[in-house]
């Protein structure tokens, strides 16, 4: 699996908007906007926004779907 893509984000007025595919995946409002706007040009973007979003892989996928009671 290899990094995230997909995502894009918009900023509307304070809000952020946080789109997966076209399709909107969270708005971010406050604080919680803030502190992604001023993250979001020192790192690598589409990491951060799938954090926030909750839609990345955990480390544990390929380990479970190998246990027996996965088959």
């Amino acid at each position: 699996m290899g990094a995230p893509t997909g995502f894009a984000y918009d900023v509307r007025g304070e809000d952020v908007v946080i789109t997966h595919h076209g399709k909107r995946a969270t708005v971010l409002r406050g604080l919680r906007a803030e502190a992604f706007l001023s993250v979001v040009d020192r790192s690598d973007p589409q990491l951060l926004m799938a954090r926030v979003t909750g839609d990345y892989r955990h480390g544990n996928e390929r380990v479970a779907r190998e246990h027996p009671r996965n088959r």
